[in-house]
């Protein structure tokens, strides 16, 4: 076979071209298949912007991403949460009309609140699945995005275009921070449509004991959703970098979840406390703090400024590794 098709739908097989500028692959100028499946962006023609091949790219990678099966499947499993939550929290208060006890005053302090403004299940389900289920679904796509077309066989199909490596590099994080939005909004919006079917909604009482109005409440969730999916650029990073040293998309996904248990472990362990402040998740739940009154930014903004520090450094680790990289796949 004189050159290899991508094994992902919607993903087509990059050729020469003809002298009418269609590919002998059957792929057109505009980068669209003469059978009208979508393909990877076309090179730019003569005279056009590099930036046009780059959004190119970039857009191929987030549709190819959100069209794969696992993808979807984990988008599935994270919407669940919320879902299984709201369940589980009607049943204890007896069709909502009772209210959730906290034994000891452990647990999110979000969960007590659900019963009387179904709202509230936003921020409890954004509160359970931060620690474990949103960052281990990212570390599955960030690992998979360059390891993955490695085993494939596909990425050195995918240099043969114009992109170079570093704009094919960034291109695959910004689809998966991308992704981190998305997995971010599923599980805020399916709370939300959970709690308002569950529960009443109405004027919402802040950690502070100060009362805001339904709208208001809403954009400080809007706003932690923001704060959530900005959380996780750190492991999405960490997952880029790893996938750039394997060329195995199951042990780049296995090898950043492992890190990310690893580091939440450590977390944990009060001997190193000196430690914790730089562990890429020890500020991740500050995000309860946009539900003061006033908003208090300090926590946020060093979890901010953390994960900041960490795209930094593993986003340039991946750079240096992929810019010198045989690629022989």
């Amino acid at each position: 076979m004189s050159r290899a098709e991508h094994t992902d739908t919607g993903r087509a097989s990059i050729g020469t071209a003809a002298p009418d500028g269609t590919a002998l692959d059957g792929t057109t100028p505009d980068g669209t298949a003469l059978d009208g499946t979508a393909t990877i962006a076309a090179p730019p023609a003569a005279g056009s912007h590099p930036w046009l091949w780059t959004l190119g790219l970039f857009t191929s990678e987030v549709s190819i991403t959100l069209r794969r099966w696992r993808t979807l499947a984990l988008l599935a499993v994270l919407a669940a949460v919320p879902v299984l939550l709201g369940i589980a929290v009607w049943v204890e208060t007896d069709g909502g009309g009772g209210s959730v006890e906290s034994q000891g005053g452990e647990g999110p302090a979000f969960i007590a609140q659900i019963t009387n403004n179904g709202l509230f299940l936003v921020f409890a389900a954004l509160a359970a699945t931060l620690p474990v289920f949103l960052p281990m679904a990212v570390g599955v796509v960030a690992g998979d995005a360059i390891a993955g077309e490695a085993s494939a066989g596909t990425l050195r199909y995918l240099l043969v275009a114009p992109a170079g490596r570093t704009r094919l590099l960034l291109a695959k994080y910004a689809s998966v921070l991308v992704f981190c939005m998305i997995a971010t909004l599923v599980v805020a919006a399916s709370a939300l449509a959970v709690g308002a079917l569950l529960f009443p909604l109405g004027e919402v009482t802040t950690i502070s004991g100060t009362t805001i109005s339904f709208g208001e409440g809403l954009l400080r969730a809007v706003l932690i959703a923001g704060v959530v999916a900005a959380s996780l650029a750190g492991i999405a990073a960490i997952g880029l970098f790893v996938s750039t040293l394997v060329g195995s998309g199951i042990a780049a996904m296995a090898t950043t979840v492992g890190l990310l248990i690893t580091v939440q472990i450590l977390d944990t362990i009060p001997q190193l406390d000196a430690l914790h402040p730089y562990l890429f998740p020890h500020h991740w739940m500050s995000f309860s703090d946009l539900m003061r009154e006033p908003l208090y930014w300090d926590e946020v903004r060093q979890n901010l400024e953390l994960q900041a520090l960490y795209v930094v450094v593993f986003g340039s680790a991946a750079w240096a590794r992929f810019t010198t990289k045989d690629i022989d796949s």
